[in-house]
């Protein structure tokens, strides 16, 4: 706490037997050690409020973060599951789309195939199709 050595001590106690006298000098010393004791045990009080009060700052300030990334967390379990029910509906569509089309291949017969390109597009459209539009 001070940077007092040994010396400075023993001219201290000198100075002090010189200038109280050697009966008063234990009343003294004593009186010295006590508030000697409650200065430190005040200063390490003060201390460790400090270092308490910083803790505490510091988990305030882990527990809104904490707060902020759980909140994240959330969303991004919710997004999740909502992308994990968009991939079983798709693949509930691509598989129905497959069995019909599978069905609607099975059930109707092969279709003949004729070249369009050598018609003439007058060809292409028979007197119903006219008669539509």
């Amino acid at each position: 706490m001070f940077d007092i050595g040994f010396w400075e001590l023993a001219i201290i106690a000198v100075v002090a037997l010189l200038v109280v006298g050697p009966e008063r000098m234990p009343a003294l010393a004593r009186t010295a050690g006590k508030w000697f004791g409650k200065i430190s045990r005040f200063i390490s009080s003060v201390k460790s409020d400090i270092d308490r009060e910083l803790k505490a700052e510091e988990m305030k300030k882990m527990m809104k973060k904490h707060a902020s990334v759980e909140g994240l967390h959330d969303i991004i379990e919710e997004t999740q599951a909502d992308m994990k029910e968009v991939r079983d509906a798709t693949e509930e569509m691509v598989t129905a789309t497959n069995e019909v089309a599978q069905e609607a291949e099975e059930s109707s017969p092969p279709m003949e195939t004729t070249d369009l390109s050598t018609e003439k597009p007058s060809e292409r459209y028979s007197s119903d199709d006219e008669h539509h539009s």
